[in-house]
């Protein structure tokens, strides 16, 4: 009866997320006043109020996905849960590595507030506008995504295996439009191209990952109070340095979230809560491994559903 915490990804956020956490538990406000500190701006008035353009920024959206993670956690450690006596592992979709870490013990609150708007801000900075492109490809295997990304020349990669049968690829604009061409010559049920501002988890990354690399260098690091379960390796770590490693890694590295599923479900897991805003992990867990419940805490009435079903 093992149980994991999972943590969403650009992508899940909504205007208005978090503001009934705030509105219910002062611990939950507590989280959001210190991530506006941490960063030195109002960014709870523009999860709460927008305009949504705003908050989609990649070097918002981080952080403030974050910020509904960790006050969904603090308002269940307030009322008595122990995340290191009842959790078994945590893990977190691309930015959501960074709040499983927090939740865990790794980084503060603050640190990983203002980690998260470097990150953002590198990716965005990684690549002009218009250069880069992503694109979903569904109903398509493994392989011949892989063939497709090979045959259409450097430039594109696989940056997101999420399950279901959903691929996405990343990397130089005309590349990824050729691979996506490729993929729906070869059979894929559909290849659509996303609208997103940078060409994440692609090898165009790597000024982000350097800049990921000095910030971790330079953050206060403790070893997690549960082990987080890593996008790059698909395996429990608890060593810092290591996890440090890996989100640099991540940065231009592959998200594995299917096979993070499925190593849940082989090693005993038998819940995954995803914690903060939406419900999109819960779906693609749903896909992946239907013996897997799931349940999501995301608002004021999910955080007191799971103090009585975690007991």
């Amino acid at each position: 009866m093992a149980i994991a915490f999972t943590f969403p990804g650009q992508g899940s956020q909504a205007v208005g997320m978090g503001k009934d956490l705030a509105a219910a538990f002062p611990e939950a406000r507590a989280v959001f006043n210190e991530v506006d500190e941490a960063l030195g701006e109002k960014l709870s008035t523009i999860m709460w109020e927008g305009p949504e353009e705003t908050l989609t920024l990649t070097a918002n959206a981080q952080p403030a996905l974050m910020a509904v993670s960790l006050a969904a956690v603090r308002a269940l450690e307030a009322r008595g849960f122990s995340l290191k006596d009842k959790v078994t592992y945590v893990a977190g979709h691309s930015l959501g590595e960074y709040s499983a870490l927090a939740a865990a013990g790794t980084f503060s609150i603050a640190d990983t507030a203002r980690l998260l708007r470097i990150r953002g801000n590198a990716m965005q900075k990684a690549v002009p506008v218009g250069e880069g492109a992503m694109a979903a490809i569904l109903g398509l295997a493994q392989d011949d995504v892989e063939a497709a990304c090979a045959e259409a020349g450097p430039g594109v990669q696989i940056a997101n295996d999420n399950g279901g049968g959903q691929l996405v690829i990343s990397g130089a604009k005309a590349a990824v439009e050729k691979a996506a061409a490729l993929c729906t010559e070869k059979g894929a049920k559909r290849a659509i191209m996303l609208p997103v501002s940078a060409p994440f988890h692609s090898a165009l990354m790597a000024p982000a990952a350097e800049a990921m690399r000095e910030a971790l260098a330079a953050v206060a690091k403790s070893r997690p109070v549960v082990p987080v379960v890593a996008n790059v390796v698909v395996r429990p770590l608890t060593d810092a340095d290591e996890i440090a490693r890996r989100l640099v890694e991540q940065v231009t590295g592959q998200v594995r979230w299917r096979e993070t599923v499925e190593w849940f479900g082989a090693n005993g897991v038998t819940t995954l809560y995803e914690v903060g805003a939406g419900k999109v992990l819960s779906g693609l867990a749903r896909r992946i491994d239907k013996e897997i419940a799931t349940a999501s805490i995301g608002t004021s009435a999910d955080v007191e559903a799971a103090l009585i079903a975690l007991g």
